[in-house]
C-alpha cells in the first residue's frame, strides 16, 4: 500500500467516512450533525462577509461550504485556509483570558477543515484542524497536527465496522501473558474492571462483558472529534482521535492519541509538557505533567502522573498518584502512592492504600517458563526500600515488608504485619499485629487522610477507608487461627492440626508463656528456611482486641441508630440477622474499593448472565444498591462472629451493653494513647535530634508534638463516638 496517497484540491476535507462504509442514504455528516449543537443557527456569507474574508487573507476550497451566525465577525478571521463543511458561531471583539493568557477571539492562521466551532473561541497557529466538533469559548494555539479518523474510539476497546479483532485495543492487567485482558470503556469504575479481571473462568460472564461493551458502543464510521467548552489546548504537537469534556486544559504535549479526557467545571483535568498519551481514557480531575507516557491505561477520576512516569496496560485507580517510575501490567485500586524514580510495579494487582518506597520492585523477577506470574497485594501494602518480590507472591492487608531481597515466592495470610529478611541467620521474619503495636499513629491516621484526598463529586464505589473492616477482620480471624496452630507445632511438632491449635490457644492465653519459645510458621516462603513468628503473643492479643472492638462498634452504632427498638426486639433482631448471614457462610471481596460479601457479588454475577442486568449503567446501579447494604451487612458479619469472640451468642448482646460499650471506650482510649505514644517516640529518639541545635529549632521544623492536628483532633472523634453510643437502658 502507498504511503502517499493523491486526489483533487476541491475534494479535500469530502470523505471522511469511506463511500463504501456508507449506509443508503446516510451522508458524510449524519453523524457529525447529531453531535453538534442544534442550538446555533448557521447560514452562508454575506457577499460583504466575503469580500472581508478575501481582504483577510483567507481562502476556501468553497466559500459555500463556510455557514455562519448572525453574529459572525469577518474581522476576527485571518489568514486561515478552510476546506470541507465549516460551520462558525459567533464571534465578538473580545478576548479570552487563562492564566494571564490574553488572546483575542477569532480564527488566525490556521488550516481547518470539516469543523463544527461553536462561539466565540480562539483558534490560532494550528498549522491542520481536521473533523472536530469545538464547543464555546475554547482556545487552540500552536498546534501542528489536529485531527480525527473516520474510525476513532477515543480510547474505548471497541472495534469499528469492518475493522479484524487485531486492532480490539485492551489493557492486560495482572499478568503480561494477556488472559486477564480487560476493555476499557468511559464510565468504567475500578468494580467493573475488578469483575472483568478476576472471574477469568466464567467464560458466560465474560462473553456478557464483552458484549456489554459493544452494545453502549456504536460500530459506524464517522463520529467527530470534541473539544468541551472553556477548554485550552496549546503548544501541542499531535493530537489525534481525541475528545475531551469542558474546562481541560492541554499544554505543551508531544502526542495524545485515541483518548478520552473527561473533564469538567468542578473536576478539570489537565495534561502538561512533554507527555505522550496513547490508547487511554483519562477520569475527572486528572493531573498529567512533566515528560510522561502511557499507552494502553485507564486513569480513574482525580488521579496523577507525574514527573516521567511511564503508565503502561494498567489501570489506575481513583486518588492515585504515580510519578517518576514505571507501572506494567497492573491493576491498582484507589489511593495508591508510589513516587520514586526507581520504582518498579510489574504484574500484580494491588488492593488500594498503598505506597512504593524507592528501589521497590515488585513484580520484576519471573521464574516460571512464560511471562504468566502475577502479585496480590492487599489493601495497605507498603514494601519498604529497595525491597524485591518473585512471582508468585500474596500479602495480606496492611503488609509493610521491611528492605531486602526475597528470593522465593512469599504468602503472608496475617495482616498488619512486619516481614524482614535475617540475613544473618537466614530466616524470614514475621511479626503479627506490627502496626497495632509500634505504629497506630500511622494506621490511625489512615482512614482521614484518604477520605481527605478523594476529591470524586460521583462516587459510583463506595471505597472503604477504615483500616478496621470486614476484609481486614477476616483476616485477623483467619491470623488467629494460623497463630495457635503455629504456637501449638512450634511447642508439640508431632501434632495434629486441632491438637497443635488447642495447645496454642492455651499458651497464647497465659500471658508470658510464649516469651521463651521460638515460634515457626509453615506455608509462608517456598523454601526450606526457617520462618519465623516473632511477638507471637503480643500480635494474637492484638488481633483479638481488635476483633472484638470491631463487633462491639458496630453493635453499638446499630443500636444508637435504633432507639425505639427494646431489648428482647433487638434480641430477636440480632439472632436473625446473624444466623441469615452465617447460613451464606461466605466472605468478603474487595471489588475495586468497594466491600461486598461474596454472596452478593454471586447474585450480581448471577443476575448478568441470567439477562436481568443487561449493561454496564445496570452494573452500576447495583454497585450502588450494594453499597446501600453495606453497613447493614457489616453488622450482620460482626453479629456472626460474636459467640466466638465475645463469647456471646448475637441475643446476649443487648444485656451486655453497658460492658460492651465500658470496653470500646475502653479500646478507643488505648488506640489514642498509642497514637500519641507512637508519634511521641518520634520527639524522644535522640538520633532524630541531632540535626537540630536546640528543641525549639527543631520544633520549628518539624512542628511541636503538643501542636499535632491529628492527635489533637481524635480525642474529639473518639469523644464523639462515645456520646453517639450514650442510648437510654435497654
Amino acid at each position: 500500500m502507498q504511503l502517499i496517497k493523491t486526489g483533487p484540491l476541491e475534494e479535500l476535507g469530502r470523505h471522511f467516512i469511506p463511500p463504501d462504509l456508507l449506509a443508503p442514504g446516510q451522508d458524510q455528516y449524519q453523524i457529525r450533525d447529531l453531535q453538534r449543537n442544534q442550538n446555533l443557527q448557521h447560514r452562508p456569507l454575506t457577499a460583504a462577509e466575503l469580500e472581508i474574508l478575501v481582504r483577510n487573507k483567507n481562502r476556501a476550497s468553497d466559500w459555500n461550504d463556510i455557514l455562519v451566525t448572525d453574529r459572525f465577525n469577518p474581522d476576527l478571521v485571518q489568514n486561515c485556509t478552510f476546506s470541507g463543511l465549516i460551520r462558525i458561531g459567533d464571534l465578538d471583539p473580545i478576548y479570552l483570558e487563562h492564566k494571564e493568557l490574553q488572546m483575542a477571539v477569532g480564527l488566525y492562521d490556521s488550516h481547518i477543515i470539516s469543523c463544527e466551532i461553536g462561539s466565540n473561541v480562539v483558534i490560532r497557529n494550528v498549522s491542520y484542524l481536521a473533523n472536530y466538533i469545538i464547543g464555546n469559548n475554547v482556545i487552540l494555539i500552536n498546534i501542528d497536527e489536529m485531527l480525527t479518523s473516520s474510525r476513532a474510539k477515543f480510547g474505548n476497546g471497541i472495534l469499528k465496522e469492518g475493522e479484524p479483532s487485531s486492532l480490539r485495543i485492551g489493557m492486560e492487567l495482572g499478568n503480561e501473558n494477556g488472559n486477564r485482558l480487560v476493555f476499557p470503556f468511559e464510565g468504567m469504575v475500578s468494580a467493573d474492571c475488578w469483575l472483568w479481571y478476576k472471574h477469568r473462568q466464567d467464560k458466560e460472564l465474560m462473553d456478557k462483558l464483552d458484549e456489554f461493551v459493544r452494545n453502549d458502543h456504536d460500530e459506524r464510521h464517522g463520529y467527530y472529534g470534541t473539544i468541551g467548552s472553556r477548554s485550552i489546548i496549546k503548544n501541542c504537537r499531535v493530537v489525534k482521535d481525541v475528545k475531551t469534556g469542558t474546562d481541560a486544559y492541554l499544554k505543551g504535549a508531544n502526542k495524545l492519541k485515541n483518548l478520552t479526557i473527561l473533564s469538567s467545571s468542578e473536576a478539570h483535568t489537565q495534561i502538561g509538557e512533554g507527555v505522550e498519551l496513547v490508547n487511554g481514557i483519562i477520569g475527572y480531575g486528572c493531573r498529567i505533567f512533566y515528560g510522561v507516557k502511557a499507552v494502553r491505561f485507564f486513569m480513574s477520576d482525580h488521579s496523577q502522573l507525574k514527573y516521567g512516569a511511564r503508565l503502561i496496560n494498567s489501570y489506575l485507580g481513583d486518588n492515585s498518584t504515580i510519578s517518576c517510575c514505571e507501572v506494567l501490567n497492573s491493576l491498582i485500586f484507589p489511593g495508591h502512592e508510589q513516587h520514586h524514580n526507581n520504582s518498579f510495579l510489574c504484574a500484580a494487582t494491588v488492593l488500594g492504600q498503598s505506597n512504593m518506597a524507592a528501589g521497590a520492585t515488585v513484580g520484576s523477577n519471573h521464574n516460571s517458563r512464560g511471562a504468566d506470574g502475577e502479585i496480590l497485594a492487599g489493601r495497605g501494602f507498603w514494601p519498604g526500600l529497595c525491597t524485591n518480590f518473585k512471582h508468585f507472591s500474596r500479602f495480606a492487608s496492611f503488609c509493610l515488608v521491611a528492605k531486602g531481597t526475597y528470593h522465593s515466592e512469599l504468602h503472608i495470610p496475617v495482616p498488619f504485619a512486619l516481614v524482614s529478611n535475617n540475613e544473618a541467620e537466614n530466616r524470614l521474619q514475621l511479626m503479627p499485629g506490627y502496626w497495632f503495636l509500634y505504629n497506630m499513629y500511622a494506621l490511625a491516621r489512615n482512614p482521614e487522610k484518604y477520605r481527605t484526598r478523594d476529591k470524586r463529586k460521583e462516587r459510583p464505589v463506595l471505597i472503604e477507608f477504615d483500616y478496621l473492616a470486614p476484609d481486614t477482620v477476616s483476616e485477623m480471624v483467619d491470623a488467629v487461627a494460623l497463630l495457635e496452630t503455629w504456637v501449638g507445632e512450634s511447642a508439640e511438632p508431632s501434632t495434629t492440626d486441632t491438637q497443635a491449635r488447642e495447645i496454642g490457644q492455651t499458651l497464647l492465653n497465659r500471658p508470658g508463656a510464649t516469651a521463651e519459645m521460638e515460634v515457626f510458621a509453615r506455608d509462608i516462603e517456598a523454601s526450606r528456611r526457617r520462618v519465623v513468628v516473632l511477638k507471637a503473643e503480643e500480635g494474637y492479643m492484638a488481633y483479638l482486641r481488635m476483633i472484638r472492638f470491631y463487633i462491639i462498634r458496630e453493635t453499638l452504632n446499630f443500636i444508637a441508630k435504633e432507639k425505639g427498638t427494646d431489648q428482647n426486639g433487638l434480641a430477636t433482631l440480632f439472632r436473625d440477622r446473624s444466623t441469615a448471614f452465617l447460613r451464606n457462610r461466605q466472605g468478603w471481596v474487595n471489588a475495586g474499593g468497594q466491600l461486598i460479601p461474596r454472596f452478593r457479588l454471586d447474585s450480581l454475577i448471577q443476575s448478568v448472565k441470567e439477562g436481568s442486568i443487561s449493561s454496564w449503567n445496570e452494573i452500576h446501579q447495583a454497585w450502588g444498591e450494594l453499597a446501600a447494604l453495606q453497613a447493614s451487612d457489616k453488622l450482620d458479619y460482626a453479629l456472626s462472629l460474636s459467640s466466638r469472640f465475645l463469647g456471646l451468642n448475637p441475643e446476649q448482646l443487648p444485656s451486655k451493653i453497658e460492658a460492651l460499650t465500658k470496653e470500646a471506650e475502653q479500646t478507643l482510649d488505648w488506640i489514642e494513647s498509642e497514637t500519641e505514644r507512637t508519634r511521641r517516640k518520634d520527639y524522644e529518639n535522640p538520633f532524630r535530634q541531632i540535626t537540630f541545635d536546640s528543641p525549639e529549632e527543631r520544633d520549628a521544623v518539624l512542628g511541636r508534638l503538643e501542636d499535632n492536628g491529628f492527635i489533637n483532633g481524635i480525642s474529639s472523634i473518639h469523644q464523639n463516638l462515645k456520646d453517639s453510643w450514650k442510648v437510654p437502658a435497654l
